[in-house]
């Protein structure tokens, strides 16, 4: 049997202020590009089955555009591969804190061969390819009980997706490019057991054991884009070969230049070496996504730098980003010795380290990781 794994498409998404000429901000539109060459490539596939792991918009409440792309999407899917069941589950992006409140995905079931999970972890049973899929969304992995992960013993294919931060042997996510996932032990899924595990949340296509995976998102849409380097796309796996492919989406061209040193240069040199990193680029930077990170620029030096040409590069690409780093700044001890001033990131682990919960269950350690990488990723995006 051959499975197609999607996860993260994040419809809805935005970011830069610029716009296509029907209005439409220009990365929700390069998303949902990405999503129906996803949706064209999953078609020409032809595979018995096709799994969406959370997080189909980026927002709960997406806008009427994004929800009528997905609409669209999956209704080709159904179209084109009749009898090829899709099921789709919910992932943080997309799950309402409130149960009451609703939630889109339902819109969904509306769709012939399309069958959703939000809320409860619940077994989909699929008697035409003899397969059942335990689908355990975002709100019931971040419930306080726990649902046990078995497999059906009458079914000959048998399924687990989820949405989440699978976490290792020492408590740490095996992976992590966005937070607010639920955290499920690699333990309790027990790779062995199943067929094949699908899972949701990480944004770059990552094992977690032969018949254990994250497909990635199908466009770069984390917190941080510029960790997300690799090709963009989706998973196809075989339960008879056990091998898992990565079919690749063409995405918007991202370019994380490789840093430069600016200790000891004056603006002129600096303005040089910018130039021709820049210039270097091959086929240029126009409609590119791009960064170029350069160290120890004092700000006496940032204000003489050639801001004309840095604002002619952001109209050309798409996004522009000079991250003009000053340097490390030191005091001195009350003996005289020079001690190096805290990083943000430090000084957040330090107040909340030092900081008492006000309630019970709050994961301190936990707590004080998250606050240290949040800070860790305002500096570099500042």
């Amino acid at each position: 049997m051959k499975i197609a794994h999607l996860a993260d498409l994040h419809l809805g998404y935005r970011a830069y202020h610029r716009s296509t000429p029907r209005g439409v901000n220009q990365r929700e539109a390069d998303v949902a590009d990405a999503f129906r060459r996803a949706v064209a490539r999953v078609v020409e596939l032809r595979p018995d089955l096709v799994l969406v792991a959370g997080d189909v918009f980026h927002t709960v409440r997406p806008s009427n555009t994004a929800i009528a792309e997905a609409f669209r999407q999956f209704s080709v899917l159904s179209e084109r591969l009749p009898g090829t069941p899709v099921v789709i589950i919910a992932g943080n992006h997309d799950s309402p804190r409130s149960v009451d409140t609703g939630n889109i995905l339902s819109l969904f079931r509306e769709i012939q061969g399309v069958q959703v999970v939000f809320e409860e972890c619940r077994a989909i049973k699929l008697p035409q390819i003899e397969t059942t899929v335990l689908c355990m969304p975002h709100v019931a992995l971040a419930a306080d009980h726990q649902t046990a992960m078995d497999p059906d013993p009458k079914a000959k294919h048998n399924v687990l997706m989820l949405h989440a931060e699978v976490t290792g042997k020492d408590g740490e996510p095996r992976y992590r490019s966005e937070f607010g996932g639920a955290q499920v032990p690699e333990s309790a899924i027990r790779p062995k057991a199943w067929s094949y595990v699908a899972a949701g949340h990480h944004h770059d296509v990552a094992a977690l054991a032969p018949n254990a995976w994250y497909c990635g998102a199908v466009e770069r849409t984390s917190a941080f884009i510029w960790q997300e380097k690799g090709e963009k796309g989706f998973l196809l796996f075989d339960t008879d070969t056990g091998r898992a492919e990565h079919q690749p989406v063409e995405t918007r061209a991202i370019l994380d230049l490789p840093r430069l040193e600016g200790r000891g240069l004056g603006a002129a040199e600096i303005d040089e070496r910018v130039l021709a990193a820049v210039d270097a680029v091959d086929g240029g930077i126009a409609g590119k996504m791009v960064r170029l990170v350069v160290h120890d620029v004092p700000r006496t030096v940032v204000r003489e730098l050639n801001h004309r040409r840095i604002r002619e590069w952001k109209a050309e690409a798409l996004h522009f980003h000079l991250d003009l780093r000053p340097p490390e700044t030191r005091r001195r001890a009350a003996s005289g010795a020079p001690v190096k001033r805290q990083t943000l990131k430090e000084q957040v682990e330090s107040f909340i380290g030092q900081w008492t919960p006000t309630r019970e269950g709050i994961e301190k350690e936990r707590l004080v990781e998250m606050g240290g990488a949040y800070a860790e990723r305002a500096a570099e995006a500042a």
